[in-house]
């Protein structure tokens, strides 16, 4: 069962519960007007019946020739003497005088029953009409244990085929000789219950029909975002992850729904942009650091091949071809130790936390590049002290990586500065040199393991690309930041917080841009 269907037979039950109980009060509130009506109704009849009874019976006064029933077309009175009807007090005690004229409802039955129940006289007032059947009035009529001289009004009906609904009172006479039993049949009450019965059908079936019509309609424009999102999502399944639910509101929970799977789908198609960029990264990674190795071992394996060929016989030869062996394997060995370095950095291995003044670190990094290169230039400046809590000598590899980056890309002639200082709590340190600087085509993939602005990677264009990777995974993994300041010539800005770093912690490092 769909659940369109599922709402619509709710919406259509709980309408329908409820007209049912509307339908069953007002029903219930109808019959109970309308018996009150008829219960009033015997009340005012109780008193002719009773003196036609009375007189009739010899248990009270007589009635000069009171009929069982009235002619045809006389007036629908119980008759009595011709000066004037039923004069004298009340059969069933009291004083009031019985009213002259009182109308007796056509098909009134009364019955009078002595002290010991037996019937004693009977009649209707049919009027000269044909009289219905007479109703069954139980020998023990019902409310016997009520208190004497209390009205008790039942219902009953007639017997056989065609039975007639009768409502009857049953009053005890003020001398305790007996009962005035008075009934009134209920064939109009009855009739006009079926009519509201018949309306109210009538009106909750088509009420029904038209709530039924209108919740489909809504219902299927309110679900409709639905039918979307499936056709999306099976597209999406199949792999198009440009597809979007459109035409969606945010007013309705239908419509949020929507919103928050476009949002998802935003989120998948970057997960999966950022996987295939890893990917990518990783089969570049892979080809660049076979190249790098595979640039030493040719050199080494060609070398060697020179040694079989007859160099061992030439001292000359030999020597040359040793050392280049020798030089080669210490650089293939840099190479896979800076690959270790990655690699254990990547693993998050622990860092040291300890208090470490980036002052005297700069002043120790400019002092060992200018002993491997005399001939450049490097100025630190730093007015004071500058402690974070950190791996000391992590951080002196950010500044080496970024100083021999400088002399590596820059003229002899071109100075480099180290400049140290706090700015909002913040421990800043920036490397500027007056090289060339940077290629914004170069910008986006700077920090990339072995990525190097000369698509020839010939050797005398720089290293092996592994060292800025080096400072951002350091940098990243004392919560700091790398970002490249831009103006004349290159200027690197490492960020590092003053307080202690949480052991474990790591925070994403935004792309930023550099030299190679």
């Amino acid at each position: 069962m769909t659940l369109r269907l599922r709402l619509l037979l709710l919406l259509v039950g709980i309408v329908a519960a409820g007209l049912i109980i509307s339908d069953l009060v007002t029903y219930n509130a109808l019959r109970s007007f309308l018996t009150t009506r008829v219960d009033q109704q015997l009340e005012q009849a109780a008193f002719p019946v009773g003196r036609a009874l009375l007189s009739s019976s010899g248990l009270g006064e007589q009635v000069p020739a009171a009929p069982p029933t009235a002619p045809v077309g006389s007036s629908p009175f119980v008759p009595g003497d011709r000066g004037s009807l039923f004069h004298g007090g009340d059969p069933f005690g009291g004083d009031r005088p019985v009213p002259r004229g009182l109308l007796v409802t056509p098909g009134t039955y009364g019955q009078i029953r002595s002290a010991g129940g037996k019937v004693e006289a009977h009649l209707f007032f049919s009027y000269g009409g044909t009289a219905p059947r007479a109703p069954v009035i139980p020998a023990k009529l019902p409310g016997s244990g009520a208190p004497v001289g209390t009205d008790r009004f039942f219902t009953t009906s007639s017997s056989g085929p065609g039975s007639v609904s009768y409502r009857v009172v049953a009053k005890p006479l003020s001398n305790g000789s007996g009962t005035i039993v008075v009934a009134v049949p209920l064939t109009e009450l009855e009739s006009t219950l079926r009519q509201l019965l018949l309306i109210e059908l009538a009106i909750s079936v088509l009420l029904l029909l038209g709530l039924g019509a209108v919740s489909w309609i809504m219902v299927r424009r309110d679900l409709r975002p639905l039918e979307a999102m499936t056709g999306t999502a099976t597209a999406i399944a199949r792999g198009d992850l440009s597809q979007r639910v459109a035409h969606v509101s945010e007013t309705t929970e239908v419509g949020q729904l929507g919103v928050a799977f476009n949002t998802m789908v935003d989120e998948i198609e970057v997960a999966f942009a950022q996987r295939a960029a890893s990917e990518e990264r990783l089969r570049r990674f892979l080809a660049d650091a076979s190249h790098e190795l595979r640039t030493p071992l040719t050199s080494i394996l060609g070398y060697a091949e020179l040694f079989d060929l007859g160099v061992r016989d030439r001292p000359e030869d030999l020597a040359h071809s040793m050392r280049t062996i020798k030089s080669e394997a210490t650089r293939m060995g840099a190479l896979v130790d800076d690959l270790l370095w990655l690699a254990k950095l990547d693993h998050e291995r622990p860092l040291a936390h300890e208090p470490v003044d980036l002052s005297e670190l700069a002043h120790q990094a400019a002092a060992g590049i200018g002993a491997a290169h005399p001939d450049r230039t490097v100025v630190v400046v730093a007015d004071a002290p500058v402690v974070v809590v950190g791996d000391g000598r992590r951080l002196r590899q950010v500044l080496d990586n970024l100083l021999v980056n400088a002399v590596t890309h820059t003229p002899v002639d071109a100075a480099v500065e180290i400049r140290v200082g706090t700015e909002d709590g913040t421990a800043v340190v920036t490397v500027h040199d007056e090289g060339p600087g940077i290629d914004p085509a170069d910008a986006a993939r700077i920090f990339e393991p072995f990525y190097r602005s000369d698509p020839s990677r010939a050797r005398s264009s720089g290293g092996s690309g592994l060292g800025l990777a080096i400072v951002a995974t350091i940098v990243d993994a004392h919560q700091g930041t790398v970002a490249v300041v831009p103006g004349e010539g290159a200027t690197f800005e490492v960020r590092l917080p003053v307080e202690a770093i949480r052991p474990g912690a790591r925070r994403d490092r935004p792309v930023e841009v550099g030299e190679g």
